[in-house]
């Protein structure tokens, strides 16, 4: 088990969701929508003896600005738990055999953000993983 491999495991749980790219790592380029995964922070020692760790993970999703509707519409059908992101990354907790549990707890810092001369409509959803 390594962080590189719990990421994988969340940008394919992510790739369930038709038509969404992931990328594991920060990427030179924006391709909405996307999804990127990074890491906020390791807790160590969350049990007894330091046999499980918590790995905080953000991912960002991007989608296009073309339309401002449009642009919310699509968010939100990510938003929605149903169908949506949270679900998608929920649907393997073990992310492929490298964790014990994964959790999405929130979604928020949602809205615009330009990376270049191209905006966007953004969102972070934060993950909690348990593994060793």
């Amino acid at each position: 088990m390594s962080i590189q491999s719990i990421r994988s495991g969340i940008a394919t749980n992510l790739g369930t969701i038709s038509g969404l790219r992931t990328s594991v790592d920060v990427p030179d380029q924006i391709n909405v929508p996307m999804a990127v995964v990074q890491l906020d922070n390791v807790s160590y020692d969350q049990a007894y003896g330091g046999g499980l760790t918590q790995y905080n993970f953000t991912v960002t999703l991007f989608v296009s600005r073309s339309s401002d509707r449009t642009a919310q519409r699509k968010l939100d059908a990510y938003a929605f738990t149903t169908n949506g992101v949270k679900t998608a990354i929920e649907s393997d907790k073990t992310l492929g055999g490298n964790a014990f549990d994964v959790r999405v707890v929130d979604m928020s810092n949602i809205g615009t953000v330009s990376l270049g001369e191209v905006s966007y409509l953004s969102a972070d959803f934060s993950i909690n993983v348990f593994a060793e």
